[in-house]
């Protein structure tokens, strides 16, 4: 159950924005999984969306595979994240709609040198949307 805050280590959080500068011209995309509600690992999938540029979508066998992967090292879904290369790194109209997992973080991770807050978090229930704070361990 996401509260108002979310835990996960500095390495997780130098993957994520490493990873979205890595290519800042598409949305990177993937899943966070942890346990005691402390985000330690990152598991990045392929964009699988028609325009990577703008969207991300992690192909249903991709999740499945990922979720396994998860369960099997004994870790739980705490997060799902996503870049966007343009623009503000906050929730999108899509990105809301789109928001299947209730109980999940919501990352989104902005490439850019001059981002204030490079990776920020949100729960999004029922089409609203709540910025987390974010607790580096």
């Amino acid at each position: 159950m996401v509260t108002s805050s979310i835990r996960l280590t500095a390495f997780v959080s130098g993957q994520l924005v490493e990873q979205a500068r890595r290519e800042p011209q598409r949305e990177c995309c993937g899943l966070l999984a942890g346990r005691d509600d402390v985000i330690t690992g990152v598991l990045p999938a392929t964009n699988a969306a028609s325009d990577p540029a703008t969207s991300y979508e992690i192909a249903p066998e991709e999740l499945f595979r990922l979720m396994r992967e998860m369960r099997a090292a004994g870790l739980e879904l705490l997060g799902i994240y996503h870049s966007h290369p343009q623009g503000a790194n906050e929730p999108s109209e899509r990105d809301i709609e789109r928001a299947y997992y209730p109980d999940a973080a919501y990352f989104i991770i902005s490439p850019r040198d001059d981002a204030a807050q490079p990776v920020r978090a949100f729960s999004i229930r029922e089409g609203r949307t709540t910025e987390l704070t974010i607790e580096t361990e």
